[in-house]
């Protein structure tokens, strides 16, 4: 069907998520309406660093769940992936947009807006890629397993450069059959 393409992905989260999905419990899926790749579980393609700091910033987020931040490793088939690095994924986002925009407009909904600093309440975007996951069903095409995305964020680590301290790729895993397993990192 199509050829593994095997990541190392990795997620912030508390101690006791860690805990419970390494004894064989679930990792939920985020359903957060601002969750830039759509709903799905996210994950910081190979950089535990990466899923570290986030969970040590969720804990001065209000109704944060996480008390002890922890980072779970897991081995993902990315299996049918929306890979936003590439033109022809982007092609099929751009459609999805436009066919949101119109479906908005005929349901005299105004559409969601992505807010904030770097636009982090990604409202827009998720609406955008779970309308493009909708339409694939609604009209019998394969859906995508997992939607890959690179991510612009934080400082220019100088002036006028294009990278930034803290640019990564993060990977949403829509169907979770595609994580292999999961461990705990040895180091972070």
């Amino acid at each position: 069907m199509f050829p593994p393409q095997i990541i190392f992905g990795y997620h912030g989260c508390d101690e006791s998520t860690l805990r419970v999905v390494l004894e064989g419990g679930v990792l939920k899926p985020s359903q957060n309406a601002y969750d830039w790749l759509g709903h799905g579980i996210y994950f910081w393609e190979r950089s535990p660093a990466r899923g570290r700091r986030w969970a040590e910033a969720m804990m001065d987020v209000t109704n944060s769940k996480i008390r002890q931040p922890a980072v779970l490793g897991a081995v993902i088939n990315l299996g049918h992936c929306l890979d936003l690095a590439d033109p022809e994924s982007a092609d099929l986002v751009s459609c999805a947009y436009e066919q949101f925009i119109e479906d908005c407009e005929k349901d005299g909904v105004q559409p969601p807006r992505n807010k904030g600093h770097e636009s982090k309440a990604r409202y827009l975007d998720c609406a955008v890629m779970n309308h493009l996951h909708s339409l694939r069903e609604e009209s019998g095409q394969v859906p995508f397993d997992s939607v890959r995305g690179f991510f612009n964020e934080g400082q220019p680590v100088y002036p006028t450069a294009g990278l930034r301290s803290l640019d990564h790729v993060q990977v949403c895993v829509r169907n979770s059959a595609c994580i292999v397993g999961f461990f705990k990192p040895s180091q972070i």
